[in-house]
């Protein structure tokens, strides 16, 4: 079982240090301690553990850390920034388990960006050394790159040359897409294994600053300061991370034979603003994060997820008042950040998603989003059950295509909806909030019809049928990104010329050429 909990006295790879408003994390992997045996993650190279500790650093500079307003990204290596991926760790791996691997590593890659532009976090990759693959890949997700010229390092995206894949965690979207390389040279860049020194990289845009070895720190500090001027984080006292412990708001039941996991949520109680960690939105926020994650990892065949809720919507709908009210303050910001982030998970998991709406149920304002992500959600037509929309169903938790959930269920064409009013089963259905309200004679048979219908279809289908209907409307670099990897990762990963026992990722580092099939298909 995989656990995506941890804390920085438990970190083997990254080194956490604050100086005033500049953090810097230095990636100075332990070869011996990867996730799982049979590999060793030589050259400062990664593994899904590895991004674990940086999705927690990520969070204790957020809530713990007000005061930093830039994030320095460097390697606590000589001459080696970062390797990428483990190779031999993709190798050995399922293709479930690569695959899941390169989502998380795309979903802290994506935080990255979504910190600097909606919480003030700018950030700095400083690479020191050699940088190859995800190492550049995680580089093109901070604001800027500076780059030490010692006429040795280079920059690359050997995957395609040497490994017969793709740069899989956004590399060829943010080189063009983000940083406007030319088409050109962005193909040479990706066919050419050694890469570029520093000199070409600048020019080509695929860095953009860079600095002599003697020069490197004070540059590095500079560009980091300057980055800080930008940024409008706040200051003050922060909040621990407290360890989450049993669950109080996320109830997960896994039926195993049936192939369905059921998460319930709880409502909130206490509706005061309170700046800690078990404060209702925080805590929401952290325990349905660590349930998707488990259930993307842990839980491979379980391919349908119930959710349902409990309370009162009105208070639901009160305490997202109480967000509004106070949305400029740096805690609630980021809290909504992490709410933001983690219902992104829910978009691109590559599970179905239904609702289930009854007496009782709390679908309202922000835990309405959960309704509006799913593929299909039930509401029973009875007394009590009721849905309502806040303004955080507005835009407050954008989607990847850059829409709110509202707008993207009605292909960008969002009616008019009262907010704050709640709505019974037939008015719910009227306004198209909901898919099915069956009454209480048929619920309990239509409900199991569907749920045994769905975990009957093929998996394979269902995962690119949910893919292209989730993401109605235009184009984002995120919506490229995880789209391409979907296509890429799904029919790469699984093509003899990568992983066949004669493909390229299975033979490298063993002095064997890769065998291809060379149809073009």
């Amino acid at each position: 079982m995989i656990n995506f909990e941890t804390h920085p006295d438990r970190y083997n790879h990254w080194k956490l240090s604050y100086d005033g408003a500049v953090a810097t994390l230095a990636l100075d992997v332990a070869e011996d301690k990867g996730l799982a045996p049979g590999y060793k993650l030589k050259l400062n190279s990664y593994d899904l553990g590895v991004d674990i500790e940086l999705h927690d650093a990520l969070n204790r500079i957020r809530f713990e850390h007000p005061e930093v307003k830039t994030v320095v990204l460097t390697s606590g290596k000589s001459r080696m920034f970062c390797s990428g991926a483990n190779i031999y760790m993709l190798g050995t791996s399922s293709h479930a388990t690569k695959v899941a691997f390169c989502k998380f590593t795309n979903e802290t890659r994506n935080g990255i960006e979504d910190s600097s532009e909606s919480s003030g976090l700018k950030f700095l990759a400083a690479v020191n050394g050699t940088c190859a693959g995800g190492g550049y890949e995680l580089a093109l997700a901070c604001d800027e790159i500076l780059m030490v010229d010692d006429r040795s390092s280079t920059v690359s995206l050997p995957e395609v040359p040497l490994l017969g894949v793709l740069p899989g965690t956004g590399g060829l979207t943010r080189l063009v897409d983000k940083r406007k390389v030319r088409r050109d040279l962005a193909d040479l860049f990706c066919t050419t294994a050694e890469g570029v020194r520093a000199d070409r990289a600048k020019e080509w845009r695929l860095v953009d600053h860079i600095a002599k070895p003697q020069a490197f720190a004070e540059e590095m500090k500079q560009r980091a300061e300057k980055l800080a001027l930008i940024s409008d984080r706040p200051g003050g006292q922060g909040v621990a991370l407290t360890p989450l412990g049993e669950n109080r708001l996320v109830k997960v039941d896994v039926d195993k034979e049936k192939r369905i996991a059921t998460i319930t949520i709880n409502g909130p109680r206490d509706l005061k603003m309170e700046k800690s960690a078990d404060w209702y939105p925080l805590r929401l926020a952290r325990e349905l994060d660590r349930a998707i994650l488990d259930l993307r990892h842990n839980h491979l065949d379980v391919g349908l997820w119930v959710f349902k809720t409990a309370g009162d919507p009105e208070a639901m709908l009160r305490l997202d008042g109480v967000l509004k009210a106070s949305a400029k303050d740096w805690f609630v910001r980021e809290t909504l950040g992490y709410l933001r982030r983690t219902l992104s998970r829910l978009d691109v998991s590559s599970r179905s998603i239904f609702a289930i709406i009854e007496p009782g149920s709390c679908f309202a304002g922000t835990l309405m989003e959960i309704a509006l992500a799913a593929d299909r959600s039930y509401m029973l037509d009875a007394a009590g059950s009721r849905v309502a929309l806040s303004h955080f169903n507005f835009g407050a938790y954008p989607m990847a295509n850059g829409l709110s959930r509202l707008a993207t269920r009605f292909c960008g064409e969002a009616p008019e909806i009262a907010r704050g009013e709640l709505f019974d089963a037939k008015r719910a259905l009227e306004l198209g909030l909901v898919t099915a309200t069956p009454d209480d004679i048929d619920w309990e048979d239509e409900i199991r019809l569907a749920i045994e219908e769905r975990a009957s279809l093929s998996p394979d289908a269902l995962t690119a049928m949910e893919a292209s209907l989730r993401f109605a409307g235009p184009e984002t670099l995120q919506t490229r990104v995880f789209g391409r990897l979907t296509a890429w990762q799904n029919w790469v990963f699984n093509r003899p010329n990568a992983v066949g026992e004669q493909g390229a990722l299975k033979v490298y580092g063993s002095g064997a050429k890769p065998k291809f099939n060379w149809e073009r298909v």
